[in-house]
């Protein structure tokens, strides 16, 4: 999309608590009490700060861990992925290149087929856009994600 994105201060402002937590601090929302663990409605998850695509309801899987889970963002430019060596462990945060939000942190336990990876996503970093709404919203250029096609059908027809 040819949309500029960046760290919108009145969008710092709007936050709630928890948001603010997540994205700006580095917080940790709960597991299996967050708005979009167990979302299944197709459509793109975006910076709740910047409103930079991150993630696709086709990428979403269940992990089994309480967090959103995808396989691979929409945009590899709009992720950037730091070492965190936080809580004793050595891990890889996922933040939103533009926004610059914590968004969560990416592991390589996804599922095999789909390259390996989880990305474990706070849901408090995310705001929903469903597939119906993409043009009104100005992601319209994401709508292809959702588009199936029958050509083929047709053909044969």
């Amino acid at each position: 999309m040819s949309q500029a994105y960046s760290k919108d201060p009145d969008m710092i402002k709007a936050l709630n608590p928890e948001q603010f937590a997540v994205t700006q601090q580095g917080s940790t929302e709960p597991p299996f009490d967050n708005d979009f663990w167990n979302h299944k409605d197709e459509g793109i998850y975006v910076d709740v700060v910047s409103g930079e695509p991150l993630f696709a309801s086709i990428h979403k899987y269940d992990s089994g861990t309480g967090w959103p889970s995808f396989t691979a963002p929409i945009d590899t430019t709009n992720i950037t992925e730091l070492h965190d060596r936080s809580h004793g462990m050595i891990r890889t945060e996922v933040r939103s290149a533009h926004g610059d939000s914590h968004l969560g942190h990416v592991f390589d336990d996804g599922p095999a087929t789909s390259g390996g990876l989880r990305y474990c996503i706070n849901s408090a970093a995310l705001r929903f856009i469903a597939a119906d709404d993409l043009e009104r919203e100005g992601y319209g250029d994401y709508r292809r994600l959702f588009e199936t096609t029958t050509q083929g059908e047709e053909d044969k027809a």
